[in-house]
C-alpha cells in the first residue's frame, strides 16, 4: 500500500527554502527581468524555475505537502524575491495571498484539501479577481453574482484587473453568493484554468510592475460547487485576504527598496576606495536613507508579529478589531510611500548611472515599480477607510 499524501513530503527549514529563493532569484530573475520589463511579459523562465524548486507551496501546511512556513517566514521569502525583481515577487506574494486564503480558511474542507495537495503536487498558479468595473474599486461590494443549480455553479465577472490571469492554473474570484444576494453578501470562488473563458478587454502598457500582466477581462466560468469556499468571503478577508496582502506586499517593497540602498552603498564604497583618506559625501546621505529602511521595515515588522498574534488566539472574533485593521493599512500606506522616497535618494547617491536604463547600476525599474505600489489598491481610498475606523475605535 502507498503511503498517504501527507507523508511523502517532509517539510524543509527556513534556511534552505531561502537558499532556494537566492539561487533562484540570483540567476534566472535577475536574467529576465529586464526583458521581461521591456515586452510586459509574463516571466515564465522564472516561475519554471520557482516551481522547480517547488516555492508555491511553502505556506501549506506540510500535512498537504507543503512547508507549513509562518507568515513571517513567508514575508521573508517575498522580501528577498523583491531584491531581484518587483514584477516577479509581485506574482509570488499574489500567489501566496490566495494560498493562505484556502490554508486559513478552508483547509478542512473535502475539496479545498485535496486541492492543496494538487497545488504541492504540481505547483500549481493562483491569481484573483477581486475588483469589478462598477463598483469604484470597492472589494466589499460584488455585482456578479455565483448562480448554483444542484452541484453546479456558474458566474460572469468583469474585471478591470485579473493579474497573470492567462498564466494561472486557478483564479480565486469574489461574487455575490446569489443571485438574489445584497452586493456585500459575497463568496469565493476557485475557477480552475480550463472550466472558464476569458474575454480580454483591457491591456497593461503601464509605468511599472509590467510583469504582472495585470490587464481586464471578462470571466464566464461553471464548475462543481463544491469549489465555492464555505466560508464567507467577509472573513477570509478580514482574517487572511486583507491582512496577508499588505504585509507580503510591504515585504517586497521593502526588498526592493532594500536592493536600492545596497546599489548606494556599493557606490560608495567604490568611492572610498578612490580616495581613502577622505570620506565620500555621499557615506552621510547613505546614513540617512538607511534609516528610513529601517524605519520601513521596523513598522511592517511590528504588524506581521501582531498578526500572528492573533492568528495563534484562534478565534473567529480575533480580527474584528479596528484597531488591527487600521495598522495593517498603517503598514500598506508607509511601505508604499516610503518605498519611494527610499529608492530615489539611493538614485541621488548612484548618480547617473542610476538613472540609465542600460546600466549595471540602473535603478529606473526599480523606481517605476515603486510608483505603483501606492496606486494598487489606491492609498488615497484606504486612508478613507481608516478614517471612518478612527471615529468608532476607541484605541489601545
Amino acid at each position: 500500500m502507498s503511503a498517504p499524501a501527507e507523508t511523502l513530503h517532509r517539510a524543509r527549514a527556513l534556511d534552505d527554502i531561502m537558499d532556494s529563493v537566492r539561487r533562484v532569484g540570483e540567476t534566472t530573475v535577475l536574467e529576465f527581468a529586464a526583458d521581461v520589463d521591456r515586452n510586459a511579459r509574463f516571466p515564465t523562465e522564472a516561475f519554471d524555475a520557482i516551481k522547480r524548486e517547488r516555492l508555491l507551496s511553502v505556506f501549506v501546511p506540510e500535512r498537504f505537502g507543503g512547508d507549513g512556513v509562518s507568515v513571517s517566514e513567508l514575508c521573508k521569502i517575498c522580501e528577498q524575491f523583491g531584491h531581484y525583481d518587483g514584477s516577479v515577487a509581485m506574482i509570488y506574494a499574489m500567489h501566496q495571498i490566495q494560498v493562505a486564503c484556502i490554508v486559513q480558511n478552508a483547509a478542512d474542507d473535502a475539496f479545498f484539501g485535496q486541492y492543496l495537495r494538487k497545488l504541492c503536487e504540481d505547483q500549481l498558479l493562483l491569481a484573483s479577481a477581486t475588483t469589478e468595473i462598477d463598483v469604484g474599486g470597492d472589494v466589499r461590494s460584488s455585482i456578479c453574482a455565483v448562480n448554483i443549480e444542484g452541484d453546479r455553479f456558474s458566474l460572469t465577472k468583469k474585471a478591470p484587473v485579473i493579474s497573470y490571469a492567462l498564466d494561472s492554473d486557478a483564479i480565486m474570484v469574489t461574487c455575490r453568493s446569489s443571485e438574489n444576494a445584497p452586493p456585500g453578501d459575497q463568496s469565493v470562488v476557485l475557477v480552475k484554468t480550463g472550466d472558464h473563458e476569458l474575454e480580454q478587454i483591457a491591456g497593461w502598457d503601464t509605468m511599472g510592475f509590467r510583469g504582472t500582466c495585470s490587464s481586464g477581462f471578462i470571466l464566464s466560468s461553471t464548475g462543481a460547487a463544491e469549489q465555492v469556499m464555505p466560508v464567507p468571503y467577509a472573513r477570509v478577508l478580514s482574517k487572511s485576504m486583507h491582512p496577508v496582502s499588505h504585509l507580503t506586499w510591504g515585504s517586497l517593497w521593502t526588498g526592493l527598496a532594500a536592493s536600492a540602498v545596497e546599489m548606494a552603498r556599493k557606490t560608495v564604497r567604490e568611492d572610498a576606495r578612490k580616495q581613502p583618506d577622505v570620506a565620500p559625501v555621499a557615506a552621510l546621505r547613505l546614513s540617512e536613507v538607511n534609516e528610513l529602511l529601517f524605519s520601513m521595515r521596523s513598522g511592517l515588522n511590528e504588524v506581521i508579529a501582531e498578526y500572528e498574534r492573533l492568528l495563534a488566539l484562534n478565534t473567529d472574533t480575533a480580527f474584528d478589531d479596528y484597531g488591527f485593521s487600521i495598522r495593517v493599512n498603517n503598514a500598506k500606506i508607509r511601505c508604499s510611500e516610503m518605498m519611494v522616497d527610499i529608492i530615489a535618494r539611493a538614485m541621488n547617491i548612484v548618480g547617473i548611472s542610476a538613472y540609465r536604463n542600460d546600466s549595471k547600476k540602473s535603478l529606473a525599474r526599480h523606481l517605476r515599480d515603486a510608483h505603483g505600489a501606492a496606486l494598487m489598491v489606491n492609498n488615497d481610498r484606504i486612508r478613507q477607510h481608516n478614517a471612518t475606523m478612527q471615529i468608532a475605535y476607541k484605541g489601545r
